[in-house]
This record gives C-alpha cells, sequence and structure tokens, in this order.
C-alpha cells in the first residue's frame, strides 16, 4: 500500500515538473510565431479587414448587420489559423497561409461591395 502511495506522489511530482519546464518554452513559441513572416501576414490582413470594414461602416456604405457578418468571418478566419498553427507546432506551412489567404480574399471581395 505505502508503495502504491509513493508511486502516485512520485508521478503527481513529475507531471507538475514537467508541466512547469514546458511553460516558458511556449512562451517563446508564442513571441516567435506572432513575428513569423506567414503569421504576420495574415494578422496584417485580418488587421486592415477590420479597418475597412469599419471605414465603411461609417461612411454608410454597409450596414451594421453586414458589418457584423463580415468581422464574422475574420474571426472564423482567425479561430481557423489558430487551429491550424496548433496542428503544426504553433506555425503555419505554406498551405495553411495559401488556404488562409483565399478565404481572406472572398472576405475583402464581400467588404468592397
Amino acid at each position: 500500500m505505502k508503495i502504491a502511495i509513493r508511486t502516485t506522489l512520485m508521478l503527481a511530482m513529475i507531471t507538475t515538473l514537467g508541466s512547469l519546464l514546458a511553460a516558458p518554452v511556449m512562451a517563446q513559441e508564442t513571441q516567435y510565431d506572432k513575428n513569423h513572416p506567414r503569421v504576420a501576414e495574415v494578422n496584417d490582413r485580418l488587421k486592415h479587414q477590420n479597418e475597412r470594414i469599419t471605414a465603411e461602416r461609417k461612411s454608410g456604405e454597409i450596414t451594421k448587420t453586414q458589418a457584423q457578418s463580415l468581422r464574422a468571418n475574420d474571426k472564423a478566419i482567425n479561430a481557423e489559423k489558430k487551429a491550424m498553427k496548433a496542428q503544426d507546432g504553433g506555425h503555419l506551412t505554406k498551405t495553411d497561409q495559401k488556404a488562409l489567404n483565399q478565404q481572406l480574399n472572398q472576405n475583402s471581395q464581400a467588404i468592397g461591395k
């Protein structure tokens, strides 16, 4: 019985220590990824599209409902970007970037209508 308790405690300590050691590495990857050219390009496009939506909404070119729909599309694209990064170890592949850019192109065309 005592051996089982000791083993359980040792496993718990190893798991806790492992998660503590892994935490700083994840923070470094996140900072690197923000500056990675593929991620930066997608982030810049999302930011620019949001600015365009705001400008068109203020000028009356699109309705509030249209603006909400366009922003929802961008939010979905951003969520997909995050999922793609998670699958690829925190990076976007060229294929991921191409797929995201195609979606951003479609949303961009909808903003300009």
